[in-house]
């Protein structure tokens, strides 16, 4: 008799793609299990014109509601992408039981028609709007194109995409709007798991911006106690993914970094060594402050803790202090 097994996801079409992946993974490991998937409008999809901090940041937007519904027993586990996770606080009673094999964990440029990379870097962004939500991207794309004016957009990757190529505005909360854009950046991983690919016209290198903790990681999470479900999701966990999870949350959790803090971290694994490197700006772009460590792979929290307290020591609190909202 065949083992139902509930997990919950936003409706999002990414969303739906990576849950589907997961249930194609757990079915041909545990080849009796009814895998359903449970879809949710979570706050973040249902208002598209926000910014998520009233929301409670992106943990409130899209994890709070799945979360609830695996604490309530409804669902056996719940998808996330790990970068929308917080870092920086406990959710007493779940654990993440499986991470999968990491996607590519960069940030790419959109464009839309008539819009040339090489008239952006030329112009130093002059001219130009390009939309994003995030923090980190809108900071970097400051630093990259600093007279480049970033602009609040909202939307499932799928849904901005169109919005980009049919010019359409971003409508704010107070009835008022901004746009349209001329350019996107978004993860490459979004783009990939929606079919978007080819829309890539640059990938920006870690060097040229770092990727947010846990970008392109995939997180199944489930009851702390539910030993039955965890020892099911055990058997898709990919061990270096899961330890990088791991090193870069630390680092959250060491900065005790909020949603709105241009916080930045990514981990690589080289046989038995991990490298690990963190960084946060502040929202303009201009203030950058770095770390990197590299350490054993077995001991992720211990190297990202490590890096953690080197940004706290040439001052990053202050500069997360300042964009906490007033």
């Amino acid at each position: 008799m065949a083992t139902r097994f509930r997990i919950g996801t936003r409706k999002s079409a990414m969303a739906l793609a990576q849950t589907e992946e997961i249930a194609r993974r757990l079915t041909a490991a545990v080849p009796d299990l009814d895998v359903e998937i449970v879809k949710f409008d979570t706050t973040g999809d249902t208002d598209q014109t926000s910014k998520l901090l009233p929301h409670g940041g992106k943990g409130g937007a899209f994890v709070a509601q799945i979360r609830a519904a695996v604490l309530a027993g409804n669902l056996d586990a719940a998808m996330h992408s790990l970068k929308d996770m917080p870092g920086n606080e406990d959710t007493p009673g779940l654990v993440i039981g499986a991470t999968l094999s990491r996607d590519p964990p960069t940030d790419a440029l959109v464009l839309r028609a008539g819009v040339s990379l090489d008239a952006i870097r030329a112009s130093r962004g002059k001219g130009f709007k390009l939309g994003t939500n995030a923090v980190r991207r809108a900071a970097y794309a400051r630093r990259l194109f600093p007279e480049v004016e970033v602009i609040h957009f909202r939307g499932a990757a799928d849904t901005r995409v169109r919005k980009l190529d049919n010019g359409e505005k971003q409508r704010l909360p107070d009835g008022g709007a901004v746009g349209p854009a001329d350019a996107l950046i978004m993860a490459r991983s979004g783009l990939d798991r929606v079919g978007l690919a080819q829309r890539i016209a640059y990938e920006f290198s870690p060097a040229e911006m770092l990727p947010a903790a846990g970008q392109g990681i995939v997180a199944v999470e489930c009851a702390a106690q539910d030993w039955q479900t965890r020892k099911i999701l055990s058997a898709i966990d990919d061990p270096a993914a899961h330890l990088c999870a791991d090193a870069e949350r630390e680092v959250l959790w060491v900065l005790n970094g909020h949603c709105n803090s241009p916080i930045a971290g990514f981990s690589s694994i080289d046989g038995d060594q991990m490298s690990l490197s963190a960084s946060v700006l502040d929202l303009s772009g201009n203030t950058i402050i770095e770390a990197s460590r590299t350490g054993l792979a077995n001991r992720p929290r211990e190297l990202g803790r490590a890096v953690g307290l080197d940004l706290l020591a040439k001052g990053a609190a202050e500069i997360i202090e300042r964009s906490r909202p007033r």
